[in-house]
């Protein structure tokens, strides 16, 4: 089946859609759309509409409660909790961001803990929104299992993003976004649905082998960045998002992928600074003194600014979807 050009409003109207025929609250259905469609137009086609199936099946057995409403906790002035209520991640994260921004601008630095969750989608749309209130952000994220520790072969660690975003003067922010896993496990499922082989060195079979096939890393393990380096990191954000927060750890979770047994509860854990507070109100120059002098390398560029292009793009020229996904969605219900 050939591709379908949709603009982006008409991709979030296609996947909110299906959404609400499948459990979810309207509003709710509307923001997981809007940042799915975000995904696609940054190119991160693994966070995008490929996900809206799987949601989609989730929501309509209660594996997520597509009704859920997150709960914001203020422990101390600079320390908040949310219970995202076995929901989607998004409205959590939403209600943890803007929280967070307002207690950072008070106390110069603060945290929001992030528990009973799911997938949080592109880990650098949620710092990015916090650059460009002018603060300096982090996020930690813990999912289902995917990775051994280094010298082992059963999975308790996830792909466990990292994000961070750093604003800029008259410049949009940076924004570092990575998985711990040499690729998101969005990728393999994204390839899985094409019928195509992912590269070598991507993953491991369940017998420990490499593999070429995505299902058989579907059901495998992720290679870590960085060989032992990797899997280190990825014990960090483990305790960080999960051990900290009190959700639950990755070898504990259920798939984000499938309708396969009971809520994931992963977590997140937001950290973000007031640079003017911090550094003074030199900060965002100093910033861009660094920033200046990266890009003033010839082939040279900062991180995530290549999603700007994409994202502008995409806002022109809408997105090119496989026919066969955008039929697949239209039919959910």
């Amino acid at each position: 089946m050939n591709d379908v050009v949709l603009s982006l409003a008409a991709a979030q109207a296609l996947v909110a859609g299906a959404l609400e025929r499948c459990r979810t609250a309207p509003d709710t259905a509307a923001l997981v759309a809007r940042l799915l469609v975000a995904a696609e137009a940054d190119g991160l086609k693994g966070h995008g509409l490929t996900r809206a199936p799987s949601y989609a099946a989730q929501a309509r057995c209660g594996k997520i409660d597509g009704f859920a409403r997150p709960v914001l906790e203020r422990v101390t002035p600079a320390l908040l909790r949310v219970d995202a209520a076995c929901g989607f991640a998004y409205p959590a994260l939403e209600l943890a961001t803007d929280a967070l921004a307002a207690a950072t601008a008070e106390m110069g630095v603060a945290a929001v803990a992030i528990r009973r969750s799911h997938h949080c989608g592109v880990a650098g749309h949620h710092v990015e929104k916090l650059a460009e209130r002018g603060l300096v952000a982090l996020l930690f994220a813990n999912t289902p299992a995917a990775m051994a520790p280094w010298g082992g072969r059963t999975a308790v660690f996830g792909t466990n993003p990292i994000a961070f975003a750093c604003p800029l003067p008259d410049a949009p922010p940076i924004v570092v976004d990575l998985s711990l896993s040499k690729v998101a496990r969005g990728g393999i499922l994204a390839a899985k649905q094409r019928g195509e082989a992912i590269p070598q060195g991507w993953a491991l079979d369940r017998d420990g082998a490499p593999t070429t096939d995505p299902a058989a890393a579907l059901a495998g393990t992720m290679l870590p960045i960085g060989d032992a380096k990797g899997t280190a990191l990825a014990l960090m954000v483990e305790l960080l998002a999960a051990g900290l927060t009190g959700a639950r750890y990755a070898a504990d979770a259920s798939s984000f992928l499938d309708d396969k047994g009971g809520p994931p509860e992963t977590g997140q854990l937001l950290v973000a600074f007031d640079p003017r507070l911090v550094g003074g109100a030199d900060a965002p120059a100093h910033f861009a003194r660094l920033a200046g002098q990266i890009t003033a390398q010839d082939g040279a560029r900062l991180p995530g600014f290549r999603r700007i292009a994409l994202r502008r793009k995409a806002a022109a020229e809408g997105l090119r979807v496989p026919g066969q996904l955008v039929s697949e969605i239209e039919a959910l219900g």
